[in-house]
């Protein structure tokens, strides 16, 4: 978080391809939570950040057709103060926005995100 400004990427690919998110992406094994949030918001934008608030969590269950399930994520979203530096679309992300929330109109939120952003702004409180 950059003052009362949320950083966003556009996703590069599924699911989601072209949606707005936060940064983010796969744990691997081995890696904490914290840990994977920190790299992938690297190797998405170059930036680093300072300390993590785990903000929530949301399930993402994906069916086909007929009702089978295709994927299911669990996604733990992290909160941290911005530490400066300029961020640059990379990996996973083909833009980054800093966003404020009269804004997020403007973007296609990926589901859920709306009630995520709504969390970081009760931190900032």
């Amino acid at each position: 978080m950059k003052g009362d400004e949320v950083l966003l990427i556009r996703r590069a690919k599924p699911p989601g391809l072209g949606l707005w998110s936060l940064p983010g992406g796969k744990q691997e094994l081995g890696e904490t939570a914290e840990a994977a949030a920190r790299r992938e918001l690297f190797e998405e934008t170059g930036l680093t950040c300072g300390p993590l608030t785990l903000i929530g969590h949301a399930d993402i269950i994906s069916r086909d057709e007929t009702g089978n399930i295709e994927f299911h994520y669990t996604v733990l979203d992290f909160a941290a103060p911005y530490t400066g530096g300029a961020p640059v679309a990379a990996d996973d992300a083909s833009a980054t926005a800093w966003a404020r929330e009269e804004d997020y109109n403007r973007y296609a939120l990926t589901p859920a995100l709306l009630d995520m952003l709504s969390k970081t702004k009760a931190l900032r409180r």
